[in-house]
């Protein structure tokens, strides 16, 4: 029953349960962008046409900062005001720790995505769309354990 232990004290505030569930929105916004971006890549990698490219460019630019960008902050923002509020449930669970650093891997992630967008938009991209198709798969190892620790609560 590591869940009921480890409840927080906000768990029982209606405002605070209302914050916990835009929390998982923009997760699953900023992981539906963080699975997407990389996918158009993979095409971006593969078009040849100007029309194609300069597309691409405009897709990317606007999911990256129209989309996933807004939802990595309110993710931040909204899992910081819930840890704080719970900080004396939370501050002896290893879990928060492990998921912590897990959040910041996927930080570096979202900006290096943002990186590789902007060397599409000067032009200057060096991989291969094979390159693009394992960047694609890496933020799904990040999922899971970040999925398992909230949820299963062990250590």
């Amino acid at each position: 029953m590591t869940i009921l232990r480890c409840r927080p004290p906000w768990f029982e505030v209606p405002f605070m349960r209302w914050l916990l569930a835009f929390h998982i929105v923009a997760f699953v916004a900023w992981f539906g962008g963080i699975f997407y971006l990389p996918r158009l890549l993979v095409y971006h990698a593969m078009a040849t046409d100007r029309i194609g490219l300069e597309r691409f460019v405009i897709m990317e630019r606007k999911l990256y900062r129209a989309i996933m960008t807004p939802a990595a902050v309110a993710t931040i923002v909204i899992g910081f005001v819930l840890l704080a509020w719970g900080w004396d449930a939370y501050r002896h669970a290893g879990w928060v720790y492990a998921k912590l650093v897990l959040v910041g891997v996927l930080v570096g992630y979202h900006v290096y995505c943002g990186v590789l967008m902007r060397t599409f938009a000067r032009e200057e991209n060096v991989h291969s769309h094979r390159f693009y198709r394992w960047f694609n798969e890496l933020p799904l190892l990040l999922l899971i354990p970040i999925v398992l620790l909230a949820v299963v609560k062990p250590f």
